[in-house]
């Protein structure tokens, strides 16, 4: 509602040019044909929606005539929102930081699959937080990553204990040119995953269930136990056929 109100007027909420012009913002009161229309054509939008389809699934769904400006001035309000959320500072700090990259479809200009890299950071308070969120050209890359890492550092993060991340490579070598003293820890799930490559799909599950004992072990000298016995499973429950021993 605050969009419709904003391009109607011509000036945002608070804005001074609004005083005494004759079409001022005195208030709310309810409305029945749009009510909602700011998160229905977010939720259009964000399905990747152009203005001019925005506008006809409203008109053909709903019957509300919303102009193309108007649905330009909502998506504009979100856009600003999202640009404050991901230059904010940060915390000093962080125990754990989680870092990997979705392949999505975006469209600019046509639709095409295209990485998001995420930040995911564990708080000295033990909270989760998304440090931020970045829609990259085309494969994921180390130098992309150390743009990144090197803009959250830039956001007030000094140092981070452990960052968690997928084993790409040359990430460790980002990791360490932004922050030196951090461990680089390859995600366990990543782990098994790697290993499916090794075995045909169906075999997929079994794999992972083998594996499970192994990156959960307490100790190093536990998990090298589990993987001798993972090993002396596949050759019985596999036969060898779809995971030669050269590659356990």
């Amino acid at each position: 509602m605050e969009g419709e109100i904003t391009d109607h007027l011509g000036y945002d909420k608070h804005d001074p040019a609004g005083k005494d012009g004759g079409n001022s913002r005195n208030g709310k009161r309810s409305k029945t044909v749009l009510t909602g229309v700011d998160e229905m054509v977010i939720s259009l939008a964000a399905q990747g929606q152009t203005t001019g389809e925005v506008q006809a699934h409203l008109a053909e769904v709903y019957g509300a005539e919303v102009s193309r400006q108007t649905i330009s001035t909502i998506t504009d309000k979100v856009l600003e929102g999202m640009a404050e959320w991901q230059s904010r500072p940060l915390d000093a700090v962080y125990p754990v930081i989680f870092v990997d990259a979705i392949h999505v479809k975006i469209r600019d200009g046509a639709v095409a699959n295209r990485p998001l890299y995420v930040a995911l950071a564990v708080t000295a308070e033990g909270r989760r937080e998304i440090l931020g969120l970045w829609a990259g050209d085309g494969g994921e890359g180390a130098k992309h990553w150390l743009h990144i890492l090197t803009e959250i550092k830039n956001r007030g993060v000094s140092d981070v204990l452990m960052l968690v991340c997928d084993g790409l490579k040359g990430l460790p070598e980002a990791v360490e040119t932004v922050w030196p003293r951090t461990i680089v820890q390859t995600c366990v799930v990543h782990l098994p995953r790697n290993s499916f490559r090794y075995a045909a799909r169906q075999d997929w599950d079994k794999i992972a269930k083998l594996l499970k004992p192994v990156y959960t072990a307490p100790t190093e000298e536990a998990a090298l136990d589990r993987v001798a016995e993972c090993a002396d499973a596949v050759e019985m429950r596999l036969h060898g056929d779809h995971v030669p021993r050269s590659h356990r």
